[in-house]
């Protein structure tokens, strides 16, 4: 069987368009997943052992954002194929490529994870080298155009954990074209996982204000999906 990758990429960024356009502060954890960690990076969890618990938990989607490669992905994108292959009549979720990199925005480092992309992209080859860019590459514009270029979206991490208030970094970029932000986002590590009150909701406003999705994940670290250490 011949496979179009360009259409089935296409297809792929479609859909998590519309997920994008439907995440709430339900969504995350059990429905839907953009940031976690294996170890990959600096994660605990092998990629096998994540997706165990995603199936188990009944996830229709996420994203393995390992930092700076997409080992961890690989690996788990093969475990799913074997799994669907011996579980052909199960419900699977929708496994989208991604990664978190490291950016220059506004004279400080922020994180961009990127959704959707063409793993073997070339724009993509110098945030997949296992360690921080430098010079041009690290500027956010330009990590932002290289996730564009190949075929992906770029969402800003955890707007208010950095050093510059998420009032004046979510507009720079939303001027450089980034498509969205981690609006649920749990900053104090709740047992059991839920946004910040009013952190997801000011970041939301903002989203409104410049017309970015708002997504969710636990940016999980530790060896439970459902929690972020």
């Amino acid at each position: 069987m011949v496979v179009n990758l360009a259409r089935t990429t296409s297809a792929s960024i479609e859909l998590l368009t519309q997920v994008f356009q439907s995440i709430d502060g339900q969504s995350c954890p059990r429905f839907y997943n953009f940031h976690l960690h294996t170890v990959n990076s600096d994660g605990r969890l092998q990629p096998n052992i994540l997706m165990e618990q995603a199936i188990s938990i009944g996830l229709k989607g996420l994203a393995i954002t390992d930092h700076h490669g997409t080992g961890g992905y690989q690996v788990a994108c093969a475990w799913l194929e074997d799994w669907k292959w011996n579980n052909p009549d199960a419900s699977i979720p929708h496994l989208w490529t991604g990664v978190e990199i490291n950016a220059n925005l506004l004279d400080i480092e922020v994180h961009i994870l990127a959704y959707g992309f063409e793993l073997e992209n070339s724009s993509m080859k110098p945030y997949l080298q296992k360690k921080i860019t430098t010079g041009r590459d690290y500027q956010a514009a330009n990590v932002i155009a290289a996730i564009h270029d190949a075929g992906g979206l770029a969402v800003l991490a955890h707007p208010v954990r950095y050093r510059r208030s998420h009032f004046d970094l979510i507009p720079a970029a939303a001027e450089y074209s980034i498509d969205g932000v981690e609006a649920f986002y749990a900053y104090n590590n709740p047992n059991p996982w839920k946004p910040s009150p009013v952190e997801t909701e000011e970041v939301q406003l903002l989203a409104e204000e410049y017309g970015l999705y708002n997504t969710c994940g636990t940016d999980t670290h530790g060896l439970n999906i459902l929690q972020r250490l």
